[in-house]
């Protein structure tokens, strides 16, 4: 048996759109400028950008290179860099630290080990520790990929360090530049678009409490596009905010229609119809660009719960 709510609802923008894939982040501080593949063209150096490129493939770990806001004169590298992992999976969400002055000994983790949530490489290999202090608000400014999130994005990193945001970061390039200034917040990994300082204040707060923000959210980089649709969608159904209470347990179909099925802690489910359209009418996808186009949005059509035994997984 099932209720039914059935609705056509438009999440596509901002709310699910190209957020980010990772179960597991890797960030590595690296001041000064960031070309468009930022791990091999910036100051790091590119034959280990490729190594760690490689190393991470086909893992669920994601890399990015974070600077602090502010100017980024060609000072060199820096004598001793932060590091970050981030397991973004709700139940098993963690955010770690370290520093390191050799970032070639990120080389020696296990990064099949981290991208299932393991975090024990990271601290052996790093001497890291669990992360204590404020939430990451890693806004992408990554200019040279797209110059929104330069434009966009360089302001408002800048706003919140000013603002007293000690956890504020600038990241490389996080996807869906068209929604910028974007940016990622850890640990739990959710990705917001178009966000003014004022929201990123109310959703590192909502961090802080153990809350989920729904303005301006794209979804959780834990799931994949239809997923992340679905999660938000049984958000504004039931009007939970509580962090990792809600998981993608299953997802099936494929392109243009997928039936994902939400699980909530306390064994509530939901089958969650997802199809993909375009974005109309065309616009800009960027503003760097007067090139019209319609990308790919995720609209929900149905939030069903499900009443009775649970769903294979």
């Amino acid at each position: 048996m099932s209720t039914c709510a059935t609705v056509s609802r438009d999440l596509g923008e901002p709310i699910a759109g190209t957020a980010a894939t990772a179960t597991t982040w890797l960030l590595l501080e690296q001041p000064g400028p960031w070309g468009a593949r930022a791990l091999v063209s910036s100051h790091l150096d590119p034959v280990l950008g490729r190594a760690l490129e490689a190393a991470a493939q086909d893992t669920g770990v994601r890399i990015a290179l974070i600077r602090r806001p502010g100017r980024h004169a060609d000072l060199g590298a820096p004598a001793l860099r932060r590091v970050y992992a981030a397991h973004t999976v709700p139940g098993r969400v963690w955010l770690h630290g370290a520093t390191t002055h050799d970032p070639r000994r990120l080389l020696d983790l296990d990064f099949a080990a981290l991208g299932r949530g393991d975090h024990h490489t990271f601290d052996s290999v790093l001497s890291g520790a669990s992360h204590t202090g404020d939430p990451l608000a890693l806004v992408c400014t990554n200019g040279k990929r797209d110059r929104c999130c330069a434009l966009l994005g360089r302001p408002l990193a800048a706003e919140l360090a000013a603002s007293g945001v000690r956890g504020a970061w600038e990241v490389t390039h996080l996807g869906g530049h068209r929604f910028s200034p974007t940016l990622l917040v850890l640990p739990h990994g959710y990705a917001y678009g178009r966000a003014a300082a004022h929201t990123v204040k109310e959703v590192l707060r909502g961090v802080r409490e153990g809350r989920i923000v729904a303005e301006g959210c794209r979804g959780s980089s834990a799931w994949e596009r239809p997923g992340q649709a679905a999660e938000l969608a049984v958000r504004a159904e039931t009007g939970e905010d509580a962090a990792e209470v809600l998981s993608v347990v299953r997802t099936t179909g494929g392109a243009p229609r997928w039936e994902v099925t939400v699980a909530h802690t306390d064994g509530r489910h939901w089958l969650v119809v997802v199809a993909q359209g375009a974005s109309l009418p065309p616009r800009p996808e960027s503003c760097g660009t007067s090139v019209l186009g319609a990308p790919a949005r995720m609209d929900v059509v149905a939030v069903h719960e499900l009443v009775g035994a649970a769903p294979a997984r």
